[in-house]
């Protein structure tokens, strides 16, 4: 029987209760980038010494600095507001009225409990109320979201909302089918498992709208 300790470090403190926010502090962007990554770079040199790790050796004294640099400007980028994507719309000139998918949208993020790499598809799609947005916009909002200590629950909110704030809709879906590395590499190390969360708004809460989703994506499993 797993005991309480165990179970909290496996899940963290808010997995089941993660909301559409991530858990940021009021002075999130007081500091500059360039002053965070000279701060992560000192507490990475600090875990490297720590572990014992020669910090002179060629191959290692850049890491601190590189790893500074990826946290800020890659990996958590989209932390920040400033970096958020314009979801520019315009008008459905051509009265298309049907369902658009757009599937297999690459998915790098990062798990927040571990911070270790979660690497999937995202498959995303709305019915149009009137406005139509830019594929690559999809793209990019995925993105945006997936860079930032995450949980899958949440990005996959997370889309759904912002696609729904651009286009002035609730009829817009989401599922995202990933692989995490805290349950791949370590812990019980299942390297063949991955995570599928979904978030549904408007028609796409009713079956039939919800089923043509899914077999556009070809993920028939009835959620």
């Amino acid at each position: 029987m797993m005991n309480s300790d165990a179970f909290q470090d496996d899940f963290g403190d808010d997995h089941f209760s993660s909301n559409a926010s991530n858990p940021l502090r009021a002075d999130a962007f007081d500091l500059p980038d360039d002053k965070k990554i000279e701060l992560i770079k000192k507490d990475v040199e600090s875990i490297l010494t720590t572990l014992g790790m020669d910090l002179t050796d060629d191959s290692l004294k850049g890491t601190p600095n590189r790893v500074a640099k990826m946290f800020v400007k890659e990996l958590f980028g989209g932390l920040h507001p400033n970096k958020r994507p314009n979801p520019s719309t315009f008008e459905n000139h051509y009265q298309y009225g049907e369902m658009l998918v757009e599937k297999n949208i690459t998915v790098y993020s990062t798990c927040e409990h571990h911070l270790l790499p979660i690497i999937g598809r995202a498959h995303v799609g709305y019915i149009s109320n009137g406005r139509v947005i830019g594929l690559s916009k999809m793209n990019r909002i995925v993105d945006y979201y997936a860079k930032r200590p995450q949980v899958q629950e949440r990005l996959t909110m997370q889309i759904v909302q912002e696609l729904q704030r651009a286009l002035g809709t609730e009829d817009v879906a989401c599922v995202i089918d990933a692989k995490h590395l805290c349950v791949n590499s370590r812990g019980i190390r299942d390297i063949e498992s991955s995570t599928v969360t979904s978030e549904f708004g408007g028609k796409f809460k009713e079956e039939q709208v919800r089923k043509e989703f899914l077999q556009y994506i070809r993920l028939e499993t009835k959620f």
